[in-house]
């Protein structure tokens, strides 16, 4: 069964940052590069939905995923959804955003 990816606007707005912090350091092509690659990762959760470790001390049904050595993806899984909460880059403290 696949289910339906969709990112929360906390999450959109996490990977515009990130395209922005990128695009500073590195130039906005490998920017680019990053996001598209995060955003095909994510949409592949639609397969396989439940990867990752779950985190239900921070909020029930917590899924984080890391995502090549330098983000971790938050998600919510449901029966028929993925919900992507938060994209997280550099070591952000999780439990500062899922207090």
């Amino acid at each position: 069964m696949s289910h339906k990816v969709e990112f929360s606007p906390e999450a959109l707005g996490d990977l515009i940052d990130l395209y922005d912090y990128i695009a500073l350091r590195d130039g906005p092509e490998r920017a680019m590069g990053y996001i598209e690659r995060i955003e095909d990762y994510c949409a592949n959760l639609s397969v396989f939905p439940e990867r990752g470790i779950g985190r239900d001390d921070l909020r029930p049904g917590l899924r984080i995923i890391g995502f090549e050595r330098r983000a971790v993806i938050a998600v919510q899984v449901s029966a028929e959804s993925v919900t992507i909460l938060r994209i997280l880059y550099g070591g952000r403290d999780l439990e500062t955003v899922f207090p």
